[in-house]
């Protein structure tokens, strides 16, 4: 052996713990062989995953003297050792070092890194009482011997809050003293993962082999809550019952031969675990049973936990002495016993995880009324789901979920912004793992969906709270929103309307932000979307519908955004499509007209905006509008000349039959639906608002009188002031009528009042019919003084 200088050694200890985090995924596989070849010891290698135990049964001779004892907890920093190997392809004068693990490092690196939340420790020690029995039922099978006990399989939880102590028992398979010294005593060293190993090596090996614990650091989150941990264990293929001692801040561990007889199991193993000060919380009964219905529900062994229980009862209650000496006086009354009901309180075991995994059963024997009970229980709801899924998947990934579609938002339907819904709970071989997994699973548009979901494929680090971004997980993510396209197709296409109705007022906003967020399923996303129309104000319809009653020469899908119903039928856009018969979709939620930009076509049907330039109904007159344009060629140069930078052109409209004109907006911009709505942004940025907003075009109608009059005047007197007026007040209304929000409307209101004046002036006041409750400045050549003698108090002049 050789000793590294500081130097060295502090180089060492940074390239130990760069080797071990790069490493860690083979941490199970490499401690698993410890032991395996006990006459092999000579040639081993001291590597990360083997630890200390491998020291421990290596030859004296290479074993440095600080590694007696296997150094497995927090406390004392020992100097790192390397042991020195050579092969014969490196030169005389090479030396070769193996690293070695830092076992206090790494035992801190397992108790403050690996898990973040001190509640698992009591689902990881529940994991590996139920393997301990698994692996007792798998062995049972060609060993009968060891059931000789007759001992029912359950796993046990005492608590005693007053002193702060844990004690799980299981009547599982129990350790030998050399069992506990390789899975105790070796951090990540697996038993779990060594029985897996040895059943697919036998070739007589069958059944299920849906063992938890592979990892090995399971126990060793117990010193997340306790100072010490006493494990007492006893193996049937065993005659002595050995107990393992070990504390947090020791160096060194503690195995003794168990001698108290009151203490003695006739099989399987009891951790006690004295917990920290300020863990104790743990001890309370009621905690604990939170905890194991939270995680580890589902388990297939029965979990029972001590609780305090009661009962009613009557007892008899001493008299007052008052009212006894009324009682004598009357002899007659019968002399009755009085009583009162108390409570008698005890302590027994509970069965805690009555529930079981429906997900496990097969679908065709589950009913409806199951699935529903199920669900109630799961997500604490009291209303039944609109529509359930349970399915199994197989080959590449397999896993098993059942999925249901709530029947209203929980949340005033805002619950689409949150991210974190705790709707989809993991498992991973019925273990609860987590409920913070929507982004991983699902997308964010379908986070209302709830369900569990089952896995015994899926790659968790060693503390099995961390989903990893994998290719397993892509595929389950895949599968999941498949299946939850399906339950809602089907939802669409029950015979009762209303059962959709009821989940697109809920969640129609979800499947909407959809079509923006997930661009590859807008094939399944585009069916399930509702919109009104100008045939359709009262009842939803579906894309489908709308494109079964498209007319035979009609190429695109119209809509209009407005924010309200009323708003879109009454739209100066919507006048030509209307006389054709051209059904348009009303755009009235804030997100529909992203929504729609972002789905583009549908059935190779185009969207097509009614408010945008360049509109094409199918109808061109070529040889018409050539001479229309001619003709009012100068009308058009005129009132754009008038309104100036205001609008990027006039033209003549083909969208219009009874109003004047109408303000359309660029073809690549913002239309006036979504220019109100960014406006209305609290966080709007002005600068970007005029980047966006889109080139304005003003588009006449030549058939309507105001207009013709209007042309009139730019050929006969185009500097007429009143005419330029009517120009200025005519873009205006069109600026209200389109959906735009006048520059100032103050002055639209003046110009409004004016154009009155002027076209009610005199109308009514000839003959009487109007008196007006205005007052009119005096006009003194009009009006006679009249004069008024003066008249005293009595009446006389």
């Amino acid at each position: 052996m050789h000793r590294l200088s500081q130097r060295s050694s502090s180089l060492s200890n940074l390239l130990r713990h760069g080797g071990f985090l790069r490493r860690r995924a083979t941490l199970s596989a490499a401690s698993s062989s410890v032991g395996e070849n006990e006459n092999d010891t000579k040639s081993r290698c001291y590597s990360s995953s083997s630890s200390s135990s491998s020291l421990l049964t290596s030859d004296k001779s290479t074993a440095h003297p600080n590694w007696k004892r296997d150094s497995i907890f927090l406390g004392k920093r020992y100097e790192s050792t390397a042991a020195e190997s050579s092969s014969s392809g490196d030169s005389p004068s090479a030396q070769r070092f193996e690293y070695q693990a830092e076992v206090s490092r790494l035992m801190d690196l397992i108790v403050n890194s690996l898990y973040s939340n001190k509640e698992v420790f009591l689902r990881e020690l529940i994991s590996n009482a139920s393997d301990a029995l698994d692996k007792l039922r798998f062995l049972s099978v060609t060993e009968p011997e060891l059931m000789k006990d007759a001992v029912e399989f359950d796993i046990r939880i005492h608590t005693d809050k007053d002193n702060g102590i844990v004690t799980i028992t299981d009547t599982g398979i129990g350790m030998t003293k050399q069992e506990l010294i390789d899975c105790l005593g070796t951090i990540a060293q697996s038993g779990t993962a060594k029985f897996l190993k040895a059943l697919k090596d036998s070739k007589d090996a069958g059944g299920d082999n849906n063992l938890i614990g592979q990892f090995g650091v399971g126990f060793y989150s117990a010193f997340l809550v306790a100072d010490r941990v006493v494990v007492s264990t006893k193996s049937p293929k065993s005659d002595k019952q050995y107990v393992w001692e070990g504390e947090a801040n020791a160096s060194s561990y503690i195995i003794s031969e168990e001698t108290d007889p009151e203490k003695l199991v006739p099989r399987g193993t009891r951790l006690t675990l004295y917990l920290k000060r300020d863990d104790k919380g743990f001890a309370h009964p009621e905690r604990i049973q939170k905890l194991v219905k939270n995680y580890s529900q589902f388990v297939s062994f029965p979990i029972y936990t001590w609780q305090e229980k009661g009962f009613t009862k009557e007892v008899e209650v001493d008299e007052d002495p008052a009212e006894a000496k009324t009682d004598e006086q009357d002899e007659k009354t019968e002399k009755k016993k009085k009583t009162k009901t108390v409570v008698e309180k005890y302590w027994d075991w509970e069965l805690t995880n009555e529930t079981q995994p429906i997900w496990l059963r097969n679908p065709k024997e589950v009913t409806k009324e199951e699935y529903n009970e199920f669900y109630k229980n799961t997500f604490n709801e009291y209303l039944e789901p609109l529509a359930s899924s349970h399915f199994t998947t197989e080959g590449e990934v397999e896993f098993r979920s059942v999925l249901y579609v709530p029947a209203f938002a929980p949340s005033g339907k805002d619950d689409i912004i949150n991210p974190k819904t705790k709707n989809i709970r993991l498992y991973v071989k019925r273990v609860f793992i987590s409920d913070d997994f929507d982004g991983e699973l699902f997308p964010r548009y379908l986070s209302f969906v709830k369900g569990v979901v089952d896995s015994n494929d899926l790659p968790l680090n060693v503390s099995r709270e961390i989903l990893q971004e994998s290719r397993i997980v892509r595929i389950m993510r895949k599968r999941l929103v498949r299946k939850a396209f399906d339950m809602i197709l089907g939802i669409s296409m029950s015979e009762n309307r209303e059962d959709y109705e009821k989940f697109w007022d809920n969640f129609g906003k979800h499947l909407k932000l959809g079509c923006i967020e997930d661009r590859e399923n807008h094939k399944r996303l585009a069916p399930l979307l509702r919109f009104f129309s100008n045939q359709s104000e009262e009842d939803l319809i579906s894309l489908d519908e709308y494109v079964d009653c498209m007319q035979p020469d009609q190429k695109d899908i119209y809509y209009i955004a407005a924010d309200s119903v009323s708003s879109a039928k009454n739209t100066p856009f919507l006048e030509k499509l209307a006389e054709k018969k051209l059904e348009v979709l009303f755009l009235v939620d804030p997100i529909d007209e992203v929504a729609i930009q972002n789905l583009k076509s549908y059935k190779e049907k185009n969207f097509v905006d009614i408010s945008k330039e360049d509109l094409d109904l199918g109808d061109k007159n070529e040889e018409r509008e050539k001479e229309v344009k001619q003709e009012f060629a100068q009308t058009c140069d005129w009132i754009k000349k008038r309104l100036g930078d205001k609008v990027a052109s006039v033209q003549i409209s083909n969208r219009l039959s009874s109003s004047p004109c109408v303000l359309v907006s660029g073809k690549f911009g913002w239309s006036a639906n979504m220019e109100r709505l960014m406006k209305a942004q609290s966080m709007g940025d002005a600068s970007s608002m005029d980047f966006m907003r889109s080139r304005r075009v003003f588009e006449i109608n030549p058939d309507h009188p105001i207009i013709r009059n209007l042309d009139a005047a730019c050929k006969t007197n185009p500097d007429d002031q009143e005419a330029e007026r009517a120009i200025d007040l005519l873009y205006d209304a069109a600026l209200v009528s389109s959906g735009y929000t006048p520059d100032n409307p103050a002055q639209l209101g003046g110009k409004i009042y004016e154009m009155m004046s002027m076209a009610l002036s005199g109308r009514w006041s000839a003959s009487g019919q109007f008196q007006s409750t205005v007052t009119q400045p005096p006009v003194p050549e009009f009006v006679e003084a009249e004069v008024v003698e003066p008249t005293e108090a009595d009446g006389q002049k």
